[in-house]
């Protein structure tokens, strides 16, 4: 009997000793495993996914500041002489410079096109308007050159809104294109005006004369600021 307890507890202890290997090859296969596995994922889905990750911070940053600036509309720098008109047009009619900047790069713009004197779009609105874009007379007439709609639909761009004569821009556009088709027409500049003003028949041509002592005021504003800036210069 003292020999067969021997050999079970001997029997007993290889076998413990065989499971506890046998514990340790499972540890080490399933570690092993593991890493396999790990491998395999990060060769599937994070290497694949280098190329769609989306740019740094700093990077998104600067493509999108690019964009917008692509996107944005950069508004024309005036003339000098012009940015000096509109100090002069600020103070008599008593606007803001910041409001009237608009205005005055789309009266350049448009007369650049039409191949007019931009101070003389100027003085039409400060006759017609005032310098209120939304302005509206008893006659239906719109806007800073103060444009009737229903007889001038077909000078409006394509993709024009339906408050497009309220919008300076298309407003003096369309004032400019109008004035420039009626001096072509009428035969001169001061028949030209008469007809712009609705007063074709009027002997004394009274709406030009205004037109045009305005636009001789704002020269003349200009040519005291340009003085006084040389004076000041020097």
């Amino acid at each position: 009997m003292t020999a067969t307890l021997s050999q079970r507890i001997s029997l007993f202890r290889g076998k413990e000793t065989f499971f506890s290997y046998l514990h340790i090859d499972l540890a080490v296969i399933a570690f092993a495993g593991v890493l396999l596995l790990a491998a395999g994922l990060a060769n599937e889905v994070s290497l694949p996914s280098l190329s769609k990750m989306p740019a740094t911070d700093a990077t998104s940053t600067a493509d999108a500041a690019a964009a917008n600036t692509a996107g944005t509309a950069v508004r024309p720098l005036l003339t000098p002489a012009l940015t000096t008109a509109l100090e002069a047009v600020a103070q008599r009619y008593r606007v803001s410079p910041e409001a009237l900047q608009p205005i005055f790069a789309a009266a350049q713009g448009a007369a650049r096109a039409r191949n007019l004197d931009p101070l003389l779009l100027i003085a039409i609105i400060g006759i017609e308007s005032g310098f209120n874009p939304y302005a509206q007379s008893p006659m239906g007439a719109l806007g800073l050159m103060q444009v009737i709609p229903r007889f001038h639909l077909d000078k409006l761009p394509a993709d024009a809104g339906k408050q497009a004569f309220l919008d300076p821009v298309i407003n003096v556009q369309v004032g400019a294109r109008i004035l420039q088709e009626a001096v072509r027409r009428q035969g001169g500049l001061m028949e030209g005006l008469q007809y712009y003003g609705g007063v074709i028949d009027d002997p004394d041509q009274a709406y030009a004369n205004r037109v045009l002592a305005e636009k001789q005021r704002i020269e003349q504003a200009l040519q005291r600021k340009v003085g006084a800036n040389r004076i000041s210069a020097s």
